[in-house]
C-alpha cells in the first residue's frame, strides 16, 4: 500500500509538530467554553481558588473550612495558570489536563516510532488522540488525564531503561515523573507502574529475582522521596484529622477489595465503551472471522501461543504486558474508576493500529462497512443542524412532549440550544462537512488505506462536533 505525498509528510517528516497541532485543534477553542459544571470540575477548581486566596498552598480549605486531603499536583498547576489573570476561570482549570494530552500523545508516538513501523506507530497514536474517552478527559478539570500522563510517560522511560541500559546506573527522570502520579492521585499512581514493569522484566527471563527487586524497590523508594515532602507537611498542618481522610479516601475497603463482584466482565465492557469508536470497528470486524477447531492438542495449542508471546518484539511485549496486567490489576480490585483503565489505552492502540492495517490490506470489506456507518452518523448531524438553525423542527418542543423527567428535558434543550452558530461551531460545522466529503470520495476510490485515515479524520470532527453539545 502506498500514501499520498500529502501523508507521508505528515507521519514521517513532521510528525511531532503535527501531533501537537492536532491536539491544539483538538482542545484549545474548547476550553473556555462552559462552566465547570460537572461535581468533579468544581471541586478542583475550588481547591485552586482557595489556594490563591489564603496562600496556603499545601492544605487548603473548602466549603466551610473543610480539609481537602488529595493530592495537590493539579490545584497546584491551576493556580499557577491562573495567576496571570488572578482568577479561576474553566480555560485555566482544564489547561492541565490538554497539556497533559499533548505530551503524552508526543511521547507514544516517539516510543513507537523508534520501535515499529512509523505507519503503525501514526496511526496508534491518532487512534488515542481520537478516542472519545481520551478525548473527553483531555477537555476536563480532573484528575484523570494528569494522572494518566504521568503514568503512561513514566511506563515508557521505565521502558527505555531497560531497553538502552539494562537497568544499569540511576536514573533520575523516572523517579521525578511518578512522583508527579503520586502527588495527582496518591500511592496507587505509582503502585500500576511498577506492577506493569516488575512483570515485564519477568517475561524477559534476562533478570534473577534479586535485580528485579532491587530495581523496583529504588525506583519506588525514590519517587517516593518528594511526594513525602508535601504529606508530612499537610500532617503538620491537618494532624491525625488529614491522615485518617488519606487512609479513608486512598484504601477504603469500598475502593480496593478483591474479588469485586463487577470482576472482569465489568472491566471488559467498560474497556470497550472506552475505546469508542475503534471498539466497534474491532467488534464489526470479527464476525467475518473464520473459527476452524485447532488440529493439535490444546496444551500445544496454549505452548504455541506462550512461546509466540515470549518472541515478540520487546515494544509489543512490554504494551501486551502493560494492557493485560493494569486490566487484571483493575479487574481483580475492584477500583469502580475509569481513570486508571484509561491508562492501557495507549498500549492497546499498538495493536488496535496493526490490526487496522491489516484489515485495510486483507479484509477491506469491514472497513468500509465501518466507514459507511460513519458517514450515515455524519449525515444524521447535519440534518439535525440544518433543521435546528432553519427551524424546519422545533426540537426542544418535539422532546417536551415525549419526555416527562424535568432535568432530562432541561439537558436536551441545553444540548439542541449549543447548535446555535457561533466561530466555533461553524468551525466544527464546516470540518465536519469536510471531513465526510474526503470519506465520501475515499470509498468511491476505493484505496483501503486512505479509507482508514479519512475514517480517522470523520471521528475527529465528530468529536469537535460533540464538544459542542456537551460543553
Amino acid at each position: 500500500m502506498r500514501t499520498s505525498a500529502a501523508l507521508q509528510y505528515l507521519y514521517l517528516q513532521k510528525p511531532v509538530s503535527s501531533i501537537i497541532l492536532i491536539c491544539c485543534i483538538a482542545v484549545l477553542p474548547w476550553l473556555a467554553i462552559g462552566k465547570l459544571s460537572t461535581e468533579g470540575e468544581t471541586k478542583e477548581a475550588a481547591v485552586a481558588v482557595s489556594m490563591l486566596e489564603t496562600g496556603n498552598w499545601i492544605l487548603p480549605k473548602v466549603h466551610t473550612d473543610e480539609l481537602t486531603y488529595n493530592p495537590p499536583l493539579l490545584h497546584w498547576m491551576i493556580a499557577v495558570f491562573s495567576l496571570p489573570e488572578g482568577k479561576v476561570s474553566a480555560f485555566t482549570a482544564r489547561l492541565p489536563s490538554a497539556i497533559a494530552y499533548t505530551l503524552m500523545l508526543v511521547f507514544v508516538l516517539i516510543l513507537f516510532g523508534r520501535k515499529t513501523r512509523f505507519q503503525e506507530a501514526f496511526i496508534a497514536t491518532l487512534l488515542l488522540l481520537t478516542c472519545f474517552v481520551v478525548h473527553q478527559a483531555a477537555l476536563t478539570a480532573q484528575v484523570e488525564m494528569l494522572l494518566t500522563t504521568f503514568m503512561v510517560i513514566g511506563l515508557i522511560q521505565l521502558f527505555r531503561w531497560e531497553d538502552n541500559l539494562e537497568l544499569k546506573g540511576l536514573p533520575v527522570v523516572i523517579p521525578l515523573i511518578l512522583s508527579g502520579a503520586i502527588l495527582t492521585k496518591g500511592p496507587l499512581g505509582i503502585i500500576f507502574p511498577l506492577f506493569v514493569f516488575g512483570v515485564y522484566l519477568l517475561m524477559l527471563h534476562k533478570y534473577n529475582l534479586l535485580k528485579i527487586i532491587k530495581s523496583l524497590l529504588y525506583i519506588g523508594v525514590a519517587s517516593c522521596f518528594i511526594p513525602s515532602l508535601w504529606y508530612i507537611e499537610a500532617w503538620r498542618q491537618g494532624g491525625d484529622k488529614f491522615m485518617n481522610m488519606v487512609f479513608a479516601g486512598d484504601f477504603h475497603p469500598g475502593e480496593f477489595i478483591l474479588g469485586h463482584t463487577a470482576g472482569a466482565w465489568h472491566s471488559l465492557l467498560t474497556l470497550l465503551t472506552g475505546f469508542m469508536p475503534w471498539s466497534l470497528l474491532l467488534v464489526f470486524s470479527l464476525f467475518g472471522l473464520k473459527i476452524s477447531k485447532p488440529n493439535r492438542p490444546v496444551k500445544q495449542w496454549f505452548v504455541n501461543v506462550w512461546t509466540g508471546i515470549l518472541s515478540l518484539d520487546k515494544i509489543k511485549l512490554f504494551s501486551l504486558v502493560a494492557s493485560v496486567c493494569i486490566l487484571f490489576f483493575y479487574a481483580i480490585s475492584g477500583i469502580n474508576q475509569r481513570i486508571f483503565l484509561i491508562s492501557l489505552f495507549p498500549f492497546l492502540a499498538l495493536f488496535m493500529a496493526q490490526y487496522f492495517i491489516y484489515l485495510a490490506e486483507y479484509r477491506s470489506y469491514t472497513l468500509r462497512f465501518f466507514a459507511s456507518i460513519l458517514l450515515a452518523g455524519v449525515c444524521i448531524m447535519m440534518l439535525m443542524i440544518i433543521f435546528q438553525l432553519t427551524g424546519i423542527v422545533d426540537f426542544n418542543a418535539l422532546i417536551a412532549g415525549v419526555v416527562t423527567n424535568r432535568s432530562v428535558l432541561e439537558q436536551l434543550q441545553t444540548v439542541f440550544e449549543s447548535l446555535s452558530p457561533g466561530i466555533v461551531q461553524v468551525f466544527s460545522y464546516f470540518m465536519l462537512i469536510i471531513s465526510a466529503s474526503v470519506l465520501c470520495y475515499q470509498l468511491r476510490k476505493k484505496i483501503n488505506i486512505k479509507i482508514l485515515y479519512a475514517s480517522i479524520f470523520v471521528v475527529f470532527c465528530i468529536n469537535l462536533f460533540i464538544n459542542n453539545l456537551i460543553r
